[in-house]
């Protein structure tokens, strides 16, 4: 019988970690130094810019978030990195291409040559040299609809349902709630299988609504979430009041939380000391959802609202070694 996750070296914890573009970027760039066996799951509603022309074009999963993640877990070599770059290249110019991600147009190749979503991911990731998985929370393209105060500047106290994450993403109203569409889309066996054998399970940091939420959204992921016997960890974001949750304090988000997710516990929240305004309330917020609040400087030095890999990696590992 394996040894309990607590008793586990860092760097054997199998580590799940949930959410989408550059903040599920910044927590697998902390991650990757702690532990050999990470696994990213990936939102998969994005339906603006290349992935969303892609999606549309070729009825297939949103590319980008993915490819973000498979390029924060490349190789620390001049291999991994050239690779990393070519996947990250964006094209310019006036052409069809423009705004294309290369690393997109190759992995919906991928995908149509092996006609298997989640082999094609591992596939780049060989690639990549890539230092933990990636795979899709859901084995559909999904949308996201939210309810949205002040959607329309005209009407600021009235509430619409807007559908997409573009949309939602743009809006310059609130957010007061976030659905998906299909309400029971098809699970990812290996996604649903990675939380279930998972000693932690992290989420965020990164957008609330159109990346960390959506995964509590997904039934049989969530249900995986609830059942799993693994520690669970949130991320708080270093702009906690910005764009999607431009009203909210620090506690708002892990109301928020409880609210999308009512029978799910966490273990710890990660706060840097600049979103904490009353640590007492924070810190009770963070009790009523069975977790202990650990706040920690882990933004970089010079540069507001960017997580810090080396200082991240550190508040991580004193939770998830203790």
């Amino acid at each position: 019988m394996p040894a309990p996750a607590q008793l586990l070296p860092t760097h054997q914890r199998q580590i799940v970690a949930l959410g989408g573009g550059h903040g599920l970027a910044a927590a697998l760039s902390a991650l990757r130094l702690l532990t050999d066996h990470l696994t990213a799951v990936v939102t998969v509603a994005d339906d603006g810019g290349s992935s969303g022309r892609l999606r549309d074009d070729f009825h297939v999963l949103p590319p980008g978030d993915l490819r973000m993640a498979l390029a924060a877990l490349c190789d620390d070599s001049e291999w991994g990195h050239t690779w990393r770059d070519v996947l990250q290249h964006r094209f310019a110019g006036p052409g069809e291409l423009k705004g294309h991600s290369l690393g997109n147009l190759m992995i919906v190749s991928i995908w149509e040559l092996l006609g298997d979503t989640v082999e094609g991911l591992d596939l780049v990731g060989r690639l990549l040299g890539a230092r933990g998985r990636v795979l899709p929370m859901a084995g559909e393209p999904l949308e996201i609809v939210a309810e949205i105060r002040g959607h329309d500047p005209a009407a600021p106290d009235e509430t619409v349902v807007v559908h997409g994450q573009h949309r939602v993403a743009s809006s310059p109203g609130v957010v007061s709630s976030i659905g998906i569409l299909p309400t029971c889309p098809q699970p990812c066996p290996e996604a649903l299988a990675a939380v279930t054998e998972a000693d932690w399970v992290v989420f965020g940091p990164g957008s609330w609504f159109t990346s960390v939420m959506p995964h509590l959204l997904v039934p049989d992921l969530a249900d995986a979430l609830v059942a799993t016997t693994a520690r669970r960890l949130l991320i708080l974001n270093l702009e906690v009041a910005r764009d999607e949750t431009r009203d909210f304090r620090a506690e708002d988000h892990l109301a928020s939380f409880a609210a999308h997710a009512p029978h799910l516990r966490l273990d710890a929240v990660i706060a840097d000391p600049s979103v904490v305004d009353d640590p007492a309330t924070l810190r009770e917020a963070a009790a009523g959802l069975g977790a202990e609040l650990v706040v920690a400087p882990v933004v970089a030095r010079g540069q507001p609202g960017t997580h810090d890999p080396l200082r991240l990696a550190a508040a991580l590992r004193d939770v998830i070694s203790s």
